[in-house]
């Protein structure tokens, strides 16, 4: 499991101070960013394909925020992630996306490499 700490903007609140929901996305893109920057090349070549977002509780403005991102599954061209934003060590979403490995000049996605791919795999959530 990757951790990625978050620093909460005041721009992310309303005026209440409690976040708004697309810092959620934004939060989650910081962590599967975080999780797959050990594969420079690969992650230039990486398009969202599907983002869901399962709202738990509400996080304000002067909570700790952490995104912890997992493989979930691993295929030809896609990679299943899942994702965990926690506020003071409580889950406040739970995020599924799926990343495909695209070729931006064919605008077609392309196996994953089969290096990349391997190790996507060791990582993979048990079953």
């Amino acid at each position: 499991m990757h951790s990625a700490d978050i620093q909460v903007r005041f721009a992310d609140s309303d005026a209440l101070g409690h976040l708004n929901n697309a810092a959620f996305a934004a939060y989650a893109e910081i962590g599967r960013l975080d999780f797959l920057s050990e594969f420079p090349d690969f992650v230039k070549s990486l398009i969202l394909a599907h983002l869901t977002i399962d709202f738990r509780q509400q996080v304000t403005l002067n909570q700790e925020v952490v995104v912890q991102t997992a493989v979930e599954r691993v295929g030809r061209s896609s990679v299943h992630l899942r994702q965990w934003i926690q506020a003071d060590g409580e889950v406040a979403a739970e995020i599924g996306s799926v990343v495909v490995f695209f070729n931006y000049v064919t605008q077609r996605p392309e196996a994953l490499p089969a290096e990349v791919r391997a190790s996507l795999v060791e990582q993979q959530l048990p079953q």
